[in-house]
């Protein structure tokens, strides 16, 4: 018995709503699939899209997010760095996201020919400040510190925060002034977490990226970021110059100190070569050193007598 189209097409809907009703209750009684019905998202990590990944559904008519206040978290003072390592070996953390995870290697390069520092990874792939439903930022630094605590917080992040931020239930879309806001204020946070531990910060900004549109939410971003360490005094490291070339553009190849071109981006146009992330690092293990005394001649010891040169 033929049946007619219209009572065709009616059983072909019935079959493929069942089959969608399936799908989605499959998804949820996995662990994969409830995290992908909770985190809709791709983020960036070891092996990264170029790409910014998507923000959470925008919510109608957010309401605006509280500027930080600069006055009352620039207050914190923290123990210099000179001091804290007179009384002691000085321990650097290094916090953030896959790209952070590089700026560790590259720093634990530059200082490793220093008796009196250490330098450990706390950073995380595929985590940021605009995802807090993903990773909380926030708490996982405060349960870092309460097990392995730290003397200095080297900061890197950015790379998977073009997403909009959720601030309880209002979602405040990339980059706008109710997103800056909110980032503003998340950062404002991280740091006098850390201060309040006594922790030294030193925030790295992200570097050139090959694509424009992607390029162009990084530097957002790093203008947000410049501008909080500018008002809570937090010494800002900027590596876009360092990362572009004579042209202010990208380029995988730069010179090295040498003059030699030298491979320095990986291939997704984001992360970086190893000598891209020394070239990262070295400003920032230079700061460290000058802020500590490392880069001064050390005093002779009394009763010591200073070597002569041969003849």
């Amino acid at each position: 018995m033929v049946q007619s189209g219209d009572a065709l097409r009616a059983g072909i809907n019935a079959l493929t709503a069942i089959f969608v009703v399936g799908v989605l209750a499959g998804l949820a009684l996995t662990p994969d699939g409830r995290a992908w019905l909770r985190n809709p998202t791709v983020m960036l990590g070891d092996k990264a899209a170029a790409s910014a990944p998507p923000s959470p559904a925008p919510t109608p008519a957010p309401l605006p997010v509280a500027a930080p206040a600069p006055a009352a978290a620039a207050a914190v003072r923290v123990t210099p760095l000179g001091a804290r390592l007179a009384q002691g070996p000085l321990r650097i953390g290094v916090f953030g996201d896959s790209m952070a995870d590089g700026l560790y290697a590259g720093l634990y390069r530059d200082l490793q020919d220093q008796p009196n520092l250490s330098v450990t990874k706390f950073s995380q792939v595929s985590t940021g400040l605009s995802r807090y439903d993903y990773v909380d930022v926030q708490s996982r630094t405060r349960a870092q510190l309460d097990e392995t605590p730290v003397d200095v917080a080297v900061m890197l992040f950015g790379t998977n925060d073009a997403q909009g931020i959720d601030t309880g239930g209002v979602v405040h879309m990339f980059g706008t002034e109710g997103w800056k806001a909110a980032y503003a204020r998340r950062i404002d946070d991280l740091v006098a977490l850390l201060r309040s531990r006594d922790v030294a910060v030193y925030w790295v900004g992200l570097p050139r990226m090959k694509r424009d549109s992607f390029d162009d939410r990084m530097m957002l971003i790093n203008g947000v970021v410049e501008a909080r360490m500018r008002a809570l005094g937090v010494p800002y490291i900027e590596t876009t110059a360092l990362t572009s070339n004579d042209a202010g553009g990208y380029e995988a190849y730069l010179p090295n100190d040498s003059g030699r071109r030298v491979l320095m981006r990986a291939n997704d146009g984001i992360h970086m070569s190893m000598a891209g992330y020394l070239r990262m690092s070295a400003p920032v293990a230079a700061r460290l050193k000058r802020d500590a005394g490392l880069d001064r001649p050390r005093p002779v010891p009394a009763g010591a007598s200073p070597a002569t040169p041969a003849a």
